[in-house]
Formats: structure tokens, sequence, C-alpha cells
């Protein structure tokens, strides 16, 4: 039953982590096509737009490797426990 519940959470922060990455960059391609065709914008709004949605992209991945790293070394001080001469 661990493993499926492994398997499961998993799936689901694969997941959460594809859908974190994929919004901004169509979020600010999907403002972008909306300024083309309802306010006549002109085409080449679509370059910003698409490299401010992969900064936002990398920004998120960023936060998510940074959030993972740190639970990561909290774990491995609580295993290793608490002795006299750690100056962590």
């Amino acid at each position: 039953m661990k493993d499926w519940m492994k398997l499961a959470r998993g799936i689901a922060l694969l997941t959460q982590f594809g859908l974190s990455l994929v919004t901004p960059l169509l979020l600010c391609v999907g403002i972008c096509w909306w300024l083309t065709v309802r306010r006549g914008a002109p085409g080449w709004v679509f370059i910003p737009g698409f490299f401010l949605g992969l900064g936002g992209s990398f920004a998120t991945a960023r936060r998510l490797y940074l959030s993972v790293t740190q639970k990561e070394k909290e774990s491995r001080k609580k295993k290793r426990g608490i002795s006299f001469n750690s100056h962590d």
C-alpha cells in the first residue's frame, strides 16, 4: 500500500510541476493573442510575451528547486540528530 501512495504522490507532484511550468507561458501568449486580436496590437508582441512567459516558468522552477532542497536539508538534519559538536 505504501508503494501505491508513493507512486500517487509522485504523479501528483509531477503533474503540479508540469502545470506550474506551462501556465505562465500559456498565460503570456494568451494575453498577447488577445492583444493582437481584440486590440489590434502588432504581431511582434508575441516575442516579448514568449520570453516573459519563459522567465515566469524559470522563476517557478527555481522556487520549486529551492523548496525541495530545503526540505531535503531539513530531513537530513532530523535523521542525523543533534550532537555536541554540531555547528549547523
